[in-house]
């Protein structure tokens, strides 16, 4: 613990010299400087702290014995009532821990330093000298002082030079949250952005909805972020108060800079009553870093050191899809090995950098995951799957945002696998979105995919963000690349409700279309959702249902590598194709207390592998669309038809809104019902309870 406190000063300790910048905060006021002038307060500050230790502190008998040389280093406040508070102190010898606190205790109460006019708590460190010395500046008259450290010898503009060093000081507080206007992200979790989804999907705004995460300066036009977070403040006048309810734990603000440091965690236990192990677990320890440059530059990072046990129907299928030479791969997570009895031990890492060049386009460059649409489920690019790297350009000018997504992703497959290395292929995406008017949104999208075929790496045609990706794989060859379009829509009804609905196409014959034999290149999907804020009238309840259809082999491609996945899991739906699905969902928030509960029935199609039938039926997008058993009455669920509902309620309490730590606890029905049973495909009927504390940073489904 001594050591942690002792990086923490490292990292944010206020330097005890005169501010030059006092036009937002006013440093705390003894009674001897209220006539000092406003520019040298803090300096006046500093001398009456130093003074007083100088002629208060009494070195301890053993320390003066020991001939001891060194610092006391003490963290201490003045808080909002002027009282003086020490936090920690940092020494060599407990009498030299004592003797510090009883000296600061005597310090008188004084008037509370001050931002934007307003009282406020204010943080520093000093250093005590021993043997003691007198750390104040001799002076009478602070207003008329003359600058020591000024060498006539030297120009005025070499003596500023020589203060540079000394000028650059980290500020603890105040803490003005510049993350809320930034390039940083929204970390994207449904549950999350449900609250101030009717903010920027009121009739008349301009807002684009669909791709995802959003941009804290985008969303920050509409939804007042800071304010959000000072309606849940709790008084807490304790540093440690602050800290556990309010605040990041490090905050650290400069001139022209930011940052905060906070630890992640996901604590959970749980029941699986299926499963013939004792119980479910999640251990996660991580931290998160972010911070900005100026109003142009943001960066995060994250990093996820985890393992965990989850009901057996989620751990059968991390392993169904584990990559070569793995135990599994938790998904949308990453690639686990074994840990203990029925475990996984899986790190994953999360970071990006946000640039915003000028006022129409932000760049980012990271490794992570994106979405795009209104719903639950997106058909066109989703999270579900693990981190990839990525490069995102977004453009938004008048009524049109468009987004071009460059995503490097990887076939970890055994037969796939070349000299002991996954297989590397690569994702490109565009993405346009108009608002026709003040009610209607319409997007346009299409993505290809393709692998080093013929050593041709990242291909350069596919670098132009605004060219046509269709063209390019005729131009290339059909085997070159697997190209999909779609087609986005969201209206708003009124500022409470709107549709939304998504359409992707994989392959487009119109003969095959138009001829009514469902031919297998139909290969095509849908999604039609509603979502319904302050429903009935109840503030800040959200409901949303969603319908969502995709015709089998939609996806897939007859060059395996080309399909539309990552790391043995779809990039758009969860669950591949070949399935029609119902989702109804209910989010409720009040205060710090949440609630979330959803349903989902689906019907999906998979196949036999029996060893007499070994067909595709068009539910496994990683399967050759080659392998299909006829080319003509294909139809949605075909194969092995497999009924699914799935419901989870969860109810929880936020502990800190500032960096989204939840406790909760949810329980989660589950059947599963295929008209064979097959090694992959098993009857389950489940229920699993569930208890923690998370730092909710990412949405998790385990609704497969």
């Amino acid at each position: 613990m001594k050591k942690f406190f002792v990086i923490i000063f490292l990292l944010v300790t206020c330097h005890f010299y005169a501010q030059n910048d006092f036009l937002y905060e006013k440093p705390p006021v003894f009674s001897e400087c209220e006539n000092v002038d406003l520019e040298l307060l803090q300096k006046c500050f500093d001398n009456q702290i130093f003074s007083h230790v100088f002629n208060t502190f009494k070195v301890p008998e053993i320390v003066s014995n020991d001939n001891y040389n060194g610092d006391v280093v003490v963290l201490f406040e003045v808080d909002k009532e002027g009282d003086f508070r020490v936090i920690y102190v940092d020494a060599t010898y407990q009498e030299l821990k004592d003797e510090a606190k009883s000296v600061f205790e005597e310090l008188p109460k004084i008037k509370p330093g001050t931002y934007n006019g307003k009282p406020t708590y204010k943080q520093y460190s000093i250093a005590i000298k021993i043997p003691l010395v007198n750390q104040a500046v001799e002076t009478k008259d602070l207003s008329k002082d003359e600058d020591p450290n000024i060498d006539k010898e030297l120009t005025e503009l070499e003596n500023a030079a020589k203060k540079e060093y000394d000028s650059v000081n980290l500020k603890l507080v105040p803490f003005s949250n510049k993350e809320y206007k930034s390039q940083l992200n929204i970390p994207f979790t449904h549950s999350n952005y449900s609250k101030f989804d009717r903010s920027i999907n009121l009739v008349g705004t301009n807002s684009h909805t669909a791709s995802k995460p959003y941009m804290y300066e985008d969303v920050s036009a509409y939804y007042n972020f800071q304010a959000e977070i000072d309606t849940l403040a709790k008084d807490a006048s304790t540093f440690a108060g602050r800290k556990l309810w309010n605040e990041r734990l490090v905050r650290v603000e400069g001139k022209d800079y930011w940052f905060t440091i906070d630890p992640i965690f996901d604590f959970e236990v749980g029941k699986d009553t299926e499963a013939e192990f004792s119980n479910t677990y999640n251990n996660t320890r991580g931290i998160n870093i972010q911070g900005g440059f100026g109003k142009k530059f943001s960066f995060y990072t994250s990093f996820f050191e985890s393992q965990g046990r989850f009901a057996q129907y989620y751990n059968q299928y991390a392993e169904s899809i584990k990559a070569a030479d793995e135990v599994a791969i938790i998904p949308g997570r990453g690639i686990a090995k074994d840990f203990k009895d029925n475990g996984y031990d899986y790190p994953v890492a999360e970071a990006y950098l946000s640039y915003t060049p000028f006022k129409f386009l932000n760049v980012q460059f990271g490794h992570g995951k994106n979405f795009i649409g209104d719903g639950y489920r997106s058909l066109f690019i989703s999270d579900v799957a693990t981190p990839h790297p990525f490069l995102k350009l977004n453009t938004t000018f008048w009524k049109i945002k468009y987004t071009s997504t460059w995503m490097w992703l990887r076939d970890v497959r055994p037969q796939v696998k070349v000299d002991g290395a996954y297989l590397p292929k690569n994702m490109a995406t565009h993405f346009l979105s108009w608002n026709v008017s003040k009610r209607l949104n319409i997007g346009l999208f299409e993505s290809v995919i393709w692998d080093n075929s013929n050593n041709r790496g990242f291909d350069i045609n596919y670098l132009n963000p605004i060219i046509f990706f269709r063209a390019i794989e005729f131009e290339t060859g059909q085997d070159a690349g697997n190209a999909l379009m779609g087609l986005s829509g969201k209206y708003k009804l009124n500022d409470n409700m709107n549709v939304y609905g998504q359409f992707i196409i994989d392959e487009f014959s119109l003969s095959d279309v138009s001829g009514g034999e469902k031919s297998w290149k139909n290969k095509f999907g849908y999604q039609l959702g509603l979502k319904f804020y302050n429903a009935f009238k109840v503030k800040n309840l959200m409901l949303q249902t969603e319908y969502n259809r995709v015709r089998p082999y939609t996806y897939s491609h007859n060059n395996v590598v080309l399909n539309y996945g990552h790391s043995n899991q779809s990039m758009a739906h969860l669950w591949g194709s070949n399935f029609s699905e119902f989702v109804l969902i209910g989010r409720y928030h009040y205060k710090r207390w949440f609630g979330n509960a959803k349903m989902v029935m689906g019907t999906r199609g998979l196949d036999y592998n029996d060893g007499t039938d070994n067909y595709s039926y068009g539910g496994n997008i990683y399967r050759d669309y080659d392998e299909r058993p006829y080319d003509t009455g294909v139809d949605v669920a075909q194969g092995n038809k497999t009924s699914t509902f799935f419901a989870n309620l969860q109810v929880g309490y936020v502990i800190n809104p500032a960096t989204n730590l939840k406790l909760f606890t949810d329980v989660t029905f589950r059947d599963f019902n295929p008209n064979v049973q097959t090694t992959n495909a098993t009857n389950s009927n489940t229920v699993w309870f569930n208890l923690g504390i998370r730092t909710d940073l990412f949405n998790w489904y385990f609704d497969l």
